[in-house]
Formats: structure tokens, sequence, C-alpha cells
């Protein structure tokens, strides 16, 4: 099983772009907590609607819930073969809001993409 659950806070501005096919994405890096001392970035990637409302809504330093799923990628570099980890989003909660510290509404879009294969980036 593969489930991803996160909470943190948007390290940037979500940048809402576009495959040359027309599909929606962001990509954006949460900022989780790990310890009290310690802070994992995480790099995480939402498609369609639930990239679109991410883009709108969430701004850097923005907490925010996500659940999706773990996708591993590889690329050669300079003839060498690479690795890299993200979560790919399907949901997502606010968490806070600039005028309270309570949760105040979710997206439930369950878009679960299989395009870990041929991202733009």
């Amino acid at each position: 099983m593969n489930i991803a659950i996160l909470m943190g806070r948007m390290t940037r501005d979500p940048e809402l772009k576009y495959t040359s096919g027309g599909k929606a994405y962001t990509t954006f890096t949460l900022a989780v907590q790990k310890t009290r001392d310690e802070t994992e970035f995480i790099d995480c990637v939402a498609w369609e609607k639930t990239a679109e409302n991410i883009a709108e809504y969430f701004r850097k330093g923005n907490k925010i819930l996500i659940q999706g799923r773990l996708s591993v990628s590889s690329y050669e570099q300079n003839g060498e073969k690479r690795k890299f980890t993200r979560v790919l989003a399907n949901s997502f909660e606010f968490v806070d809001s600039k005028n309270s510290g309570n949760s105040q509404n979710s997206n439930r879009n369950n878009y679960d993409s299989d395009e870990d294969e041929g991202f733009p980036f």
C-alpha cells in the first residue's frame, strides 16, 4: 500500500503550469516538521483540479494537509543515473487561514494519476 499524508507549510507560492497536452499541474515543496528541531522538505506535485485549487488558494507560508502517494522517478545526468522521490497529491485540506488557526475547508478531489512517467519537469 502506498499512501502518504503530510502536513506542512508551503516553502514558496505554487505556480500553475500546463503540459503540452493541456493538463494543469503545480509543483510545490512542503516544510514538514520531523522533530522539534528538524524539518524535512518534501517535493510534491498535484494535477488537474487539485493543482488549480492549490495554486489559487495557497501561498508561501500557508499550512496544508495533503494526501497522496509516493512516486519514485529516475533520470540520467552526465551519464549518471539519478532517482528522486516526490508525493503525488490527490487531495488536500486547509489547515489554517490568515484570520484563524482553525481548519476551514477541504478538497477531496481524488485525482489519482499514473502520470509518473514523462513529467514535463
